[in-house]
This record gives C-alpha cells, structure tokens and sequence, in this order.
C-alpha cells in the first residue's frame, strides 16, 4: 500500500533471469532471483548459495526519483541513530549510487534498489499475533520513530492519499463500497476524523515516520519477536501518534480480544517512546480511520483493477474490526491504555480516594456498623469449597436459608461477598463477552449479606443520580446510583444493587440525599436480580455513560483497568478483615506489569519465563503444579519451604518482632551458634539484611580498622549490589553499562588453571598466582598508599565457579597482612557446608581470614546476612559512631538462621553436599570425556561448574551452546544457569537437600542434551 496509482505498469520479460542480469550489471553480483509480492513494482529475494542476501526492487514506470531518495536517506539515518535496528539497509551499485536506473526490453527505465535482506517469518502468516509480538513490534516502532525524530527530507510532505491527515479526501471514495453497512461505518469513522480528530492533530508533535506497519510488512523471528519493518513506501511526515494508531489497525485484526491486542503494542511503543495523554487518547479513533481508508481504497483500487484480488486481502478483516471498535466505549479505551502505559487509568480517582481515606468520615450503609461489629467474609473465588456449599442447593429460599443460619451461628451481623473476586456463578448470556474464551466473572463490588427488608442508608451527602430496575436473571434488579462531590470538585459514584421493588418509588433522580438517610430496602428473589437477599455496593469515578448497566462484574483480563474506575469501595465500608481476593495473573500480564514498574534492568531467567508459585525442598514448583528440578539456587540451602524452618519465623513473627536495642535471647543464641562454627578468633558478629549490605559493612570495618581505602579485589569478582560494592566488582564495573574501574581498586590477576596465564598441573600454581597480589600492593605503595582490605571469594561464583589453587589465599593473606591490609573472606554464595568437606570454603585453603561476609543461605530465603569479624577489629570499628540497623538481628531472623543451622546439623546436609558432590563431579567429568564441549569441570562439594567450548586447542568459549543447553535442561524441568565472564559456564549450587536420585538424574539428561547439541 505504497502508492496512489490504481493500475502496476508491468514490465514486459521483466522475469527472475532479466533480475539477475540487472542485479550484475548494476551490482556486480551473480545470485538467484526469485519473485516476490508487489502491489505496484517488481520485487525480487536475491540468494547466494542458496541463502538469501538480498532484496532488489524494480520500480514501476511512474516512480518518482525524491520519493525512493527519501527512502533511501531515511534508511541511512536511522542506521546512523540506532545501528542495531533491523532495517532494510540501502546498498550502492558499482558506480556508488544507492538509488540506480535500468532500461528494460520494453524500452522503458525503471529505478532500481538493492537492499540487504532482513530475515524473519511474515507477521500475516502469524496470526492470531501473540501479546509478546505486538508488544515488540510497538517497541521496534517506538525506536524506529526515535531515530526518525531528527529527518527531514524535501519528499516527506509528498500527496498522497495513505496519510492520516488526508482521510477527509476518502470521502469521495465511499461510493465504491458496496456493501452498505461496511459504508456505513467508514462513513462514521470518517465523519469522526473530520469533525473532531483533525484540529487535535495539528497540536500534537510531527515527524517522518514509517506509517505503514501491516502485517504483510512486518517481519518476526524465531522467539516470537519484531525482527524488523520494510517497505518505507508510505512513509511521510505525520503527526507521531499515526505511527502507533496505524500498526493497532493492523495488529488489532482477526484477533480475538482486539482492545488487548491494542493495549500490548501501545504499551511497547510508549515504554520506547512515550506518548502524552493527548496523543494516547487519539489513537483508537485515528485506528478506526486507517481501517476507513483501507475499505475505502481497496474498494476504489479493486472497481479500476478487478483482476487483482491482492488490493482486497484486508477487506474482510478491516471490515469486522471496524465493526467490533463501532462498539468500544471510547473513554473506557482510553483508560486501559493510559493503564498499558503505567499511567494511572483515571486521573481523578487518586483524589477521590485519598480524600474518601482522610476527609470524607462515611457513615454505614446499613443498621449495622461493618467497621466494628463481627462479619463473616465469604470466599466465593473459582475454586473455593464455599462456593460448592453455596451451589449446592436447588433453589434460592433454601440457599438464602443456609446462608442466614450460617452467619447466626458464628454471631455475625452480616455476610461479605470480596471485591475484586473470581466467581464462576455468573452463567447466564448477559456475563458473556465479545471474546469467546472469555465470560465476565470478576466481582467488582463488595456485598453486604443482610436479611431482606433490612433499610440501606447513604454513607455519604450527595444527590440521586439514578434509580432503575435491572429486571434481567443475574442482574442489579431495583438499583439506585448517588453522586458525590469532593471538596476539589471530583465527581464520584455509588452504586446500591439487588434492593426491594418499594426502593423504586421511593426517591427521584435529581433530589439531595443526606448522609444516614435510608435510600432504599433489600430486596428478595427473583425481583432483585434472583440472589440471595444482599446489597451489591460499588464505587465508580466514572460511569462511562453506562448508567444503571454499569458493570458490577468484570474480565479477569481487564480488571486492572477497572480497579482506576472502580476501586475497592471497602475505603468507605472500613471492614476491618481482609475482603479483597487477589488474583492471579498470566505470565504474559506478569511480563508487562514487570516492565512497568520493575524497571527494565530487572532480568528474568529462560527465553519463556516461569511462573514459580511452590518450592518444595529441592524442586520449584510453576502455575501448573509441575515442579523443576533447582540446581541453582543456593538461597534456598536447606531446601525450599523447609518446615522447621518456616515454623520457627512464623512462631516468632506471631510473638514479637522488634530491634536490638532491647534484650532477647535469640540475637545471643544465634551469634553464640554461628561462631561456633568459625575458627578462632572469628567471634564477634554484626547481622544485616543481605550479602551486599555484609560486604559493604566490611569495607567500613576495614578501612576503620587501617585507616585506609583502598582495596585489591579478583578480577571479575562480584561482591553485591551497592554503589560502594560496584566500585569493588570488576564484574560489574568492566560489564555492560560500567565504567571500568574506579580510583582506589586494585585489580588481581583470577587465578585460573583452564583458562588463565598459568595451567593445571603447573608447580606451586596458587602461590604464583598469588605474586599479582603482590604486585599490586608494590603498586599501591610506590604511589604512597596502604590497603585496607583484599576481598575475595572463597570459591570464585561470577568468573566461572573457580577453586582456588592450593596455597593461594595462605600467600595473598600473608602479603596483604605485612603491608597493613585486613584479609576478607566473600563466604555469601559458598558458606553453610557447601563445600562438603569444610563448614566454611576459605577452609579448604589452611587459613583464617579477619573478615567473614554470610548471606544468601544464612536465612533460608529469609531477608538475613552476617559479618563475623575479630574483637580488635570491632572493638576499632567502635569509634562512638552507633552501628544500628532496623532489621539487622531482629528476633524473627534470628530465630530463622538458629533454626538454618540447626537443621543443617541434624539432617547431616554438609555430609550430603560432599557425597553427592563428589558424584556429580566424577560424573560430568566422565561426559567431559565423551563430549569436547565441556572444556572443564571444577568445583567442591555442591558448589560446580563446568565450561563449554567449542574448539579444545583454542578455548573459543561456547556461549550460544551454553545458553541452548540451558534452555534443553529447562524443557526436561531441569533449572541451570549460565556465569562467568565469557557467559560459558554452567554453574550448579542446588539446595543441600540435593540427593543422589537426583543427580542421576540431572547427569542422564544431561547426555541426552549434549548429544543433541553435538
């Protein structure tokens, strides 16, 4: 849809072998041509040996020469902006030029452009699209617009009819539409742009942009994301927002719930390039506009080319698209893509519900004070027990009966129905949806189970906005909605459903109510919808013109729009017990929602991310009860969920929970028990909420202890988080992002014998390894300076879960201690009995560090870590300056990491860790024998990696196998990740609980997938 001509000037012999001699005699390259699609010029996929490379295009006879510049110079400049957007890149012929000409064997020129093939699969071949791949496509928009937002081109205001800006000109279009009511609505779209859309676009920002993202132009890769957008033809210079609106016609095509369809790529494209208010708020109608001028211009182009059935290949769809969003509710699509944005949907609702939690003093709704006197919540969610108990009996008298006598008998003044609650007790046709596979079912309201007759009272002053009989089966039935004001003027909603007939005659629109006035009565079954007697009660901040059909029960899959319109009305009944459900949400909504207000340096594991919803020992368990098999997470060390371990928080959690400025025994016995475990004189204990913040302590400890700062840190060392711990993480720092080593680090050599300067089986390998400590502390001294500390982890995690060589920290700490430094050992990932054979890994080397910095295992999963230090050096460290920290020893971590201890003593799990350690090691290195992928195997205990690569001369790292292999393992509900510097090696630290069985299995997969890797 690149022109306005009507009628491909088709050159005559213009067939793949006249495309291969124009492609040599202009480029100079001999591949195979092969015919592609066009609706006006002649275009051809170029392949060499068989691959595809290119793609040449032969313009048809009334190309204009600027316009192709135009593209040509918009290409250039986007690979100037972004060079990693997958565009189609321009290519010169031999004379140099990107745009060229040829004489054809009709005695016509053509223009003629070579562009770099772009693979991928036809997003039409794709459908129905998936969330993921509209989200992509607006992000790849959202970048492609970015990098457009400096062109400019002579050829960019051009006159055409494919613009936005110019539908009013379609008008004169609608009479080759036949059918009527497919007129009809481009009639109304177009009506609306005129009327209404045009003078709000000329405020709004303008740019070039790509202006033509169907789904025959967009190109997909193999994990289901945007690999690129060609055909420039219908670029121009529009108002942004038309880049946007124009891909959601497309994108919201033969797609069974189109407005979330739109709400993805809308939220892609605004988390790039964000859009303002005014500009979110046109792109549903400018969408219906695009879909206008399509059945406007395939009707016109088809009456001049009947032959050419591709003019119509998106009638059908536009057509029953234009259809569905005829009947869209303009502001509630508005709100829910303000609310895909991470805006919040309704503005004035945060006003009115801070005020309604500060000013407002509501009164009840009924005889009975719910914010003091005893009610009973109900769990009614899709799977609750309650709700086979509610369903059970034949007829509404017997159901309200048992209801009633249920709440006497537990002395309850009234029953609670939750907001926000999945039911699946809606069936009747009015719950059903325009989405197939999706009905209504989600309580939006709160209910109020009294007696029938019982008088419902205002809460709040305000004025009768409704009253009316929802008389349909499953509805309000007698209905009565207030209006209310806030101070500021924020017009708000309450809605009273499922009252008695005699509420209908009782008050009139229009007049003022009082706050306690009665407003009306409960009604029975089945005038009040056929329910058992309750009130349905309901806060709206907008009403969306819907009056008494307003929805009281919504999609699950839009619940979160209508949380910014109708909020939990529980700020007005001030129930004090939970009466709100929570609900689940799909990994794709979880994804989005991360995106927004996780922040995008967040990560997640595996191409297709899990939901973890279990832990169980050893095993992860997902959303669908299957369970993963964890070899990588070390926090969980004596097993996910460990019972005594759970039962000694939440024992303590129930008594007391304060800080350590008054006296409790449990900060006393768990320093008592995890000093027991260190070597003298590692005795004195400072407890904190995580590894970073025990590291960063450390650094405070040393440099007070020396009185100086600099430290000498491995090379690609990670010790947390924190700015003071990047500064310190090489890892980090000479990473992505970082920005390489800061004054006062220094850095040493990483002592490994697979990859490193020195080999395994080398002479006294950790004491020359060692040497570089020395040489950096020959540095810091020839320039005047003395070091506070030298970090180092007893195991190296980050560089690839290297073993220290024999006699390397004895030498590096002898080093450090005669030039004043303090030795710290990282023990936050290795500690606990990982090793096997040690409690502790810096054990394995003969020595005793000054420092020792725990976390990660120390709690379980609990928010727990420890720096164990000397007296002397936390007797310097006490200089008057208080060392407090909130939760740092709190009695509930406390008694979490005695009970940590404790269990790993009495189920033996050090003893397990070296036994099914050694195991695994002997068996990943009789595969290592099998497959040269593994280039090495290396580790203590449960604390292994082993390192691919592809050529075993050369160690070129195999990283991309890494990664593949990871993602096998995941499909045969194994759990690994990938580390070390060159992303090639796969470490493995499983909880101890890690068993024998296990291994096994972990090893026999992993045969089957080394096999298929090859």
């Amino acid at each position: 849809m690149s022109q306005t001509t009507t009628k491909t000037t088709e050159a005559a012999g213009l067939d793949t072998a006249a495309a291969e001699a124009v492609l040599h005699r202009l480029y100079g390259i001999s591949g195979t041509a092969g015919a592609l699609v066009g609706e006006l010029d002649r275009n051809f996929l170029i392949s060499l040996e068989g691959a595809p490379r290119y793609v040449l295009k032969i313009y048809h006879a009334e190309a204009e020469a600027p316009v192709l510049d135009f593209q040509n110079r918009a290409l250039d400049h986007v690979l100037s902006q972004d060079p990693d957007l997958p565009v189609p890149r321009p290519l010169a012929d031999l004379e140099g030029r990107e745009l060229s000409s040829t004489g054809l064997a009709d005695g016509s020129t053509r223009f003629v452009r070579l562009l770099a093939y772009l693979p991928g699969r036809l997003m039409g071949e794709m459908r129905p699209y998936s969330l993921r791949l509209l989200r992509s496509l607006g992000a790849y928009l959202g970048r492609l617009d970015r990098a457009l937002a400096t062109f400019a081109h002579p050829a960019m205001d051009r006159d055409f009819l494919w613009p936005l800006t110019n539908a009013p000109r379609h008008c004169e279009l609608l009479v080759h539409i036949a059918d009527s009511e497919q007129r009809a609505l481009a009639t109304s779209a177009l009506d609306r742009f005129d009327a209404d859309v045009a003078p709000r676009l000329a405020t709004l920002r303008r740019q070039v942009v790509h202006h033509d993202a169907n789904e025959w132009n967009v190109l997909v890769d193999p994990q289901g994301d945007c690999a690129g957008v060609f055909d420039f033809g219908d670029m121009a210079a529009q108002p942004l927002v038309a880049e946007v609106a124009v891909a959601c016609a497309y994108g919201m095509m033969a797609q069974a719930d189109p407005l979330r369809a739109m709400r993805a790529l809308v939220a892609g494209y605004h988390q790039v390039n964000p859009l303002s208010d005014d500009e979110i708020a046109l792109i549903p109608t400018l969408a219906r506009t695009r879909l206008a001028q399509s059945l406007c211009m395939a009707a016109w182009q088809h009456s001049r080319e009947p032959g050419n059935d591709y003019l119509l290949v998106s009638r059908n769809d536009a057509f029953g698209l234009l259809r569905q969003m005829a009947g869209f509710n303009e502001r509630f699509v508005h709100y829910a893509l303000r609310d895909a944005c991470g805006l919040p949907a309704m503005s004035a609702t945060r006003r009115v519900l801070n005020w309604l939690a500060s000013g407002a003093e509501p009164g009840p709704v009924c005889r009975y004070d719910l914010a003091r006197e005893p009610v009973l919540v109900f769990d009614w969610a899709e799977d609750s027990d309650e709700l086979e108990e509610l369903e059970g009996p034949p007829d509404r008298e017997t159901q309200s009966a048992q209801l009633f006598a249920r709440l006497r008998a537990a002395g309850a003044v009234a029953g609670i129905g939750r907001y926000r609650e999945p039911r699946t007790l809606y069936r009747t046709e009015m719950f059903e949806t325009a989405n197939p596979n999706e009905r209504r079912t989600v309580h939006l309201g709160i209910d109020v189970f009294i007696e029938a007759g019982e008088e419902i009272l205002a809460p709040l002053d305000g004025r009768v906005h409704l009253i009316a009989n929802n008389e349909g089966e499953g509805d309000y039935g007698p209905v009565v909605i207030l209006e209310h004001r806030t101070p500021g003027g924020d017009a708000f909603y309450t809605l009273y459903g499922h009252l008695a007939l005699d509420t209908l005659n009782h008050r009139k629109a229009g007049e003022p109510v009082k706050r306690g006035e009665v407003i009306g009565w409960i009604g029975t079954p089945p005038t009040n919808g056929n329910w058992i007697p309750h009130l349905h009660f309901q806060l709206f901040t907008d009403l969306l013109d819907r009056g008494a059909h307003i929805e009281g029960v919504v999609r699950r899959s839009e619940i979160d729009v209508w949380e910014g319109i109708s909020p939990n009305p529980n700020v007005i009944l001030g129930i004090r017990q939970d009466c709100e459900a929570r609900l689940p949400r799909d990994n794709d909504d979880l994804l989005a929602q991360r995106r927004l207000h996780l922040g995008p340096s967040l990560s997640v594991s595996y191409a297709a991310p899990l939901k973890i919803v279990g832990g169980r020992g050893q095993f992860l368990i997902d959303e669908r009860g299957e369970s993963y098999l964890d070899m990588v997470n070390n926090v969980a060390h004596v097993g996910h969920c460990h019972p005594r371990v759970v039962a000694a928080g939440q024992a303590q959690m129930a008594a007391l929970n304060t800080n350590t400025r008054y006296l409790h025994d449990n900060i006393v016995d768990f320093a008592r028990a995890l000093t027991a475990t260190l070597p003298p004189p590692l005795s004195v204990c400072f407890f904190v909420n995580s590894g970073s913040e025990a590291n960063d302590l450390a650094r405070r400890l040393a440099r007070t202890r020396t009185g100086a700062s600099d430290t000498l840190v491995v090379d690609v060392a990670y010790h947390g988080n924190l700015s003071s711990l990047i500064d310190i993480s090489p890892y980090k720092y000479d990473g992505p992002g970082g920005k390489g080593r800061p004054p006062g680090t220094w850095v040493c050599e990483m002592p490994d014998g697979f990859r490193g300067r020195l080999k395994y089986g080398e002479a006294e390998l950790g004491r020359r390894y060692a040497e570089s400590v020395g040489a950096q502390l020959e540095a810091l001294s020839a320039e005047g300076r003395r070091p506070a500390a030298f970090f180092c982890e007893s195991i190296l995690s980050c560089g690839g879960q290297i073993v220290l060589p024999d006699g390397y920290l004895e030498s590096a700490y002898t080093q450090v201690r005669a030039a004043g430094g303090v030795c710290v050992a990282d023990e936050v990932q290795v500690g606990f009995g990982r090793v096997g054979s040690h409690m502790w890994a810096f054990e394995t080397q003969g020595v005793v560090p000054d420092i020792v910095t725990l976390g990660k295992p120390i709690g379980n999963g609990h928010p727990l870590a420890a720096v164990v230090t000397t007296p002397a050096i936390a007797q310097a460290f006490a200089s008057g300056m208080e060392y407090f920290n909130t939760f740092g020893g709190n009695p509930v971590s406390c008694a979490i990491g005695l009970e940590v201890l404790e269990v790993l003593r009495d189920e033996r799990l050090q003893a397990n860790a070296l036994r099914v350690g050694d195991r695994m090691l002997h068996g990943l290195r009789g595969l290592q024998a099998r497959y040269p992928l593994i280039g090495d195997v290396r580790g203590l205990g449960l604390f292994l990696g082993f390192e691919l690569v592809r050529d075993g001369a050369t160690l070129e790292p195999a990283a991309a196998e890494a990664k593949q292999l990871v993602e096998a393992m995941k499909a045969r509900r194994i759990l690994l990740s990938i580390d070390g510097p060159l992303y090639n090696v796969i470490k493995i630290k499983p909880p101890l609980v890690f068993n024998q069985d296990d291994c096994d299995r972990f090893l026999n997969a992993l045969d089957e997938v080394l096999t298929e890797i090859g």
